[in-house]
């Protein structure tokens, strides 16, 4: 279940330059305006059922809650924002939410004093696309108190070692770029990665190959609805 408790984002490092959903081709470009909007307190609305004279949530229980994935949780136009939100998850402990975000040096801002080393129920994913911003990221992300942590590595723009992080979470997700001016994917850093992570017995999937992918030195272009699935008969996830 989607929850996005605020709307609006803009590029934090080249990751962003062609986000589906903000970047230059999207039916959203421009709108890089941050606002509260009318779901932000979706996970706590209640509604009352007379027969049975009690009121429940209209967000059943045991669910997964996919929160900010059209934006970044810490953007520092929501650190207002944020401090409510902390709430509303703590509220809902039946509530599994997950997010992700390219901003983790924005972690403590806005942090509940009770968040001790973690919410069981909360995940965050922190997203890396090349070198560079995992050398910068991750030596933050993995030193947080966070319980659950995953890599991300989308879009993947360049080969990476992510050897000296993968101790300290729980899996890598990886997957190529999408639309019109997508740039490769090289198969090969994708097996680096699996075999990164095979070492140091982690989880690892392939979760797409974008629309431009290399594999043998030979570049084929990826319709958006076979990436996944073609991703997937590749056959090298680690479950």
């Amino acid at each position: 279940m989607p929850w996005e408790p605020w709307t609006g984002c803009y590029k934090q490092s080249d990751g962003c330059t062609y986000c589906y959903f903000y970047g230059p081709y999207s039916k959203r470009c421009g709108q890089n305006q941050i606002t509260k909007t009318d779901d932000f307190y979706r996970p706590v609305e209640t509604v009352y059922m007379p027969r049975k004279n009690i009121t429940k949530y209209k967000m059943a229980g045991g669910k997964t809650c996919f929160t900010c994935f059209a934006t970044d949780f810490f953007l520092p136009e929501a650190d207002e924002w944020r401090k409510e939100a902390w709430q509303i998850m703590k509220q809902r402990p039946d509530l599994t939410f997950v997010f992700l975000t390219k901003r983790i040096d924005r972690f403590f801002v806005s942090l509940p004093d009770d968040w001790g080393d973690g919410y069981d129920h909360v995940r965050i994913g922190c997203t890396v696309e090349n070198q560079e911003m995992a050398d910068d990221r991750l030596p933050l992300y993995i030193s947080c108190p966070i319980k659950h942590r995953w890599i991300i590595c989308s879009p993947m723009l360049s080969k990476m070692d992510l050897s000296p992080y993968l101790h300290a979470v729980d899996s890598v997700r990886a997957s190529g770029e999408s639309g019109r001016e997508a740039r490769v994917l090289d198969f090969d850093w994708i097996l680096s990665l699996r075999d990164q992570c095979e070492k140091a017995g982690i989880p690892f999937l392939f979760d797409g190959t974008g629309s431009h992918f290399m594999q043998d030195g030979i570049i084929r272009t990826i319709n958006p609805y076979k990436q996944k699935s073609i991703a997937r008969e590749m056959g090298i996830d680690i479950p």
